[in-house]
């Protein structure tokens, strides 16, 4: 576990919330636990996971305060609920906590699809819960409760996905809480929300899944040689090909109208490359990988290019 320095977020006087609960303890459950419990975001962290064995490796990692054996038992009086789970596990895990939900309590999620999961969770909060869905763009390829991390949200995006009339009290201290662990936040609907990740995020998994596949199955190409001589581009694929698989099918699945519809102006663009190099076209390619260089320019002077898996040291 790190410690904060400098670079890191304060730890608060006073907790923002009473009882913090986080369903399901993976990568990102983890490293909320790690954050909320260093820098005193939460009086009391309960966490809650399907799985005993990582219900286990939690307490053994002192991850929490309390490690629930439910996770209507995790919800039970907790201000601030969050669900880590895969996207399509969102709608089930709410109906199940959904008694145990009290009156002024926010519940969230973290997952990288919002309007399926606005629509799945929603019918299940009961009056006086306040829905707040969450995006935090941040990660890495590694997975379950030993890969979490205090400082994984530092400088990184987090984007809320508040339904319409959403209570404007419980908008602002969802806002607090990720920006208490150092994110960036930002709110837009979960349509537009899904859209843009579609391209930012979902389209480039797709790809890197499909490369990494077609390597695999190239007969001419052994699969030591794929791996002896990987390039750098190739090498970031793979990293990105390692994601959680579960996480990925449920992403695919319920964003699939935003993703096919960027598959399809990336197929097109694709085309008119295949064009150029087939008819010796250098002018054109040059004019796209200058254009693209620039993304990649934009891309650093925000600060958004470090190390995902970038720890902090103990001083």
């Amino acid at each position: 576990m790190t410690a904060p320095s400098e670079s890191f977020a304060p730890r608060r006087d006073e907790p923002l919330f009473g009882r913090l609960a986080i369903i399901g303890i993976g990568l990102i459950g983890s490293s909320i636990a790690h954050a909320a419990k260093e820098l005193n975001l939460a009086g009391r962290i309960v966490l809650s996971d399907r799985d005993e064995a990582v219900r286990t490796r939690a307490r053994e990692l002192d991850l929490g305060h309390e490690i629930a054996d439910t996770a209507a038992e995790a919800a039970r009086d907790a201000d601030h609920v969050i669900l880590c789970v895969p996207v399509g596990a969102c709608g089930a895990v709410a109906a199940e906590i959904a008694a145990s939900l009290k009156p002024g309590a926010i519940l969230s999620d973290v997952g990288s699809v919002k309007n399926a999961v606005v629509e799945a969770v929603l019918p299940h909060v009961p009056e006086g819960v306040h829905l707040v869905p969450a995006h935090p763009v941040a990660g890495t390829e590694n997975s379950g409760p030993d890969a979490g991390f205090p400082s994984l949200f530092l400088n990184r995006w987090c984007i809320l996905t508040p339904p319409e009339g959403t209570d404007a009290g419980a908008i602002a201290r969802t806002r607090h809480f990720w920006e208490g662990m150092g994110a960036l936040v930002e709110v837009m609907t979960a349509q537009h929300h899904d859209l843009v990740l579609a391209i930012t995020s979902h389209l480039p998994h797709l790809i890197a899944y499909n490369i990494v596949g077609t390597a695999e199955d190239l007969e001419a190409v052994t699969q030591s040689e794929v791996i002896k001589f990987s390039a750098g581009g190739f090498r970031d694929f793979t990293r990105i090909a390692a994601s959680d698989p579960t996480m990925w099918r449920d992403v695919f699945l319920h964003n699939k109208e935003a993703v096919l519809e960027m598959l399809g102006r990336f197929s097109e663009d694709l085309s008119i490359l295949t064009r150029a190099i087939r008819f010796g076209d250098g002018e054109t390619l040059h004019k796209h990988f200058t254009r693209t260089r620039a993304i990649r320019r934009g891309i650093i002077a925000l600060g958004q290019e470090k190390p995902e898996t970038e720890k902090l040291r103990k001083p």
